[in-house]
């Protein structure tokens, strides 16, 4: 039987729709595919946007470093492992890579057996991908950045003789509402991924979030009142902290991901400490986060509309700051806001800055609109 007789032969939902093998246990979107279809079509969809660091020409380039946060779930630990084969096959090809990884994971734990947990997970890693860097940074370490407006937060600036994990605790405790404590946290995460990437000459952080993760933070970051950070929050390219933001996973759903992770050879499974299952959120409204709620969203439009979750990402990434603006960073975050509107005072009515009484600024400073609700539910 020829292949045009088997591609115009009816499916009938026993043979794979990229291969015709026999084997569909596995689904792409609308279609039923072999395992190794699937794995190779969220393999190549990886690839794809690694393009940027591709090796061009047959000059000798020196290879750039860029940082890989892993979080122990099935989405950076798959990323991890395509593009830990991706290089290798230059290698193989060229013996060089146009690329190396610097594989950070942030600790967020505060009980020491679950950091000790995390200690141990990490050297699993670097077991079982051996040609990368790595290293373990505690969030609490966020605390000594440079550019953090403390007054903002209503606190001292930290010494060296605190205890980070007391001072961070101090500080998120300090917050009225579940989500402005998972807000503070996820900044100051984010800030110090910027500064270990700053540290170990990364110029740039390829972050493992799926198609569902960016339309969850696009609608996230909107309610929050920081829609002005999606260019850098949800798209591929500069950012305002002087590394470059890539997200290679961009064209995977989540659940894609998921089975990816059990599907990979050699196996991942051992390094996955945080499945991603169906979410469950509380009963208690002062504990359910705008986070959770979106997540429980999406995975209920994932499931029956994923194209609805693709439009999101696909329509949030056109979304270009605007240019030539006279900005500062805010005093938390860090991203750029235009002078005399910042924070509440310049979008709650205030527009005019200078109206403030002088003990206001002071105790405010500069802050975005997103970081002042935060602070000051």
């Amino acid at each position: 039987m020829s292949a045009e007789t088997i591609k115009a032969t009816p499916h009938d939902g026993a043979a794979c729709t990229r291969c015709h093998k026999a084997d569909t246990t596995h689904h792409i979107r609308s279609d039923k595919v072999c395992q190794s279809c699937f794995v190779q079509y969220v393999t190549t969809k990886a690839i794809k946007r690694m393009e940027t660091y591709r090796i061009r020409g047959s000059s000798y380039n020196i290879p750039r470093k860029l940082l890989l946060p892993v979080s122990f779930g099935p989405s950076s630990a798959s990323l991890l492992h395509i593009l830990d084969q991706h290089i290798q096959g230059q290698y193989n090809r060229m013996n060089r890579a146009s690329y190396e990884l610097h594989v950070v994971h942030i600790n967020v734990y505060v009980d020491p057996v679950d950091r000790k947990d995390a200690d141990e997970l990490l050297a699993k890693y670097k077991s079982r991908f051996p040609k990368h860097t790595y290293s373990i940074v505690n969030l609490g370490e966020a605390l000594h950045l440079d550019g953090i407006d403390w007054k903002a937060l209503d606190m001292e600036q930290p010494t060296e003789a605190d205890r980070n994990t007391d001072r961070l605790l101090k500080l998120l405790a300090s917050m009225s509402s579940a989500t402005s404590r998972s807000d503070i946290a996820s900044t100051l995460l984010a800030r110090l991924l910027v500064d270990v990437a700053n540290r170990n000459g990364c110029t740039g952080i390829l972050f493992g979030d799926s198609t569902t993760r960016l339309a969850e933070r696009t609608l996230t970051e909107t309610a929050k009142g920081r829609g002005f950070s999606l260019p850098w929050q949800v798209s591929d390219g500069a950012s305002p902290y002087g590394v470059d933001f890539h997200y290679p996973l961009r064209d995977v759903l989540k659940k894609e991901i998921t089975s990816f992770s059990s599907l990979a050879t050699p196996a991942i499974d051992g390094l996955i400490l945080l499945r991603e299952g169906s979410s469950l959120v509380s009963a208690s409204s002062k504990l359910t986060t705008i986070d959770d709620l979106m997540v429980q969203y999406f995975e209920s439009v994932e499931e029956n509309y994923p194209s609805i979750v693709a439009n999101v990402v696909r329509t949030s990434s056109k979304l270009q700051s605007l240019p030539n603006q006279d900005t500062q960073g805010c005093g938390l975050c860090g991203l750029p806001v235009a002078k005399d509107t910042d924070g509440i005072h310049g979008w709650g009515g205030d527009q005019n800055s200078d109206s403030r009484s002088a003990m206001e600024d002071s105790h405010h400073g500069i802050l975005c609109y997103g970081c002042s609700r935060s602070i000051n539910s």
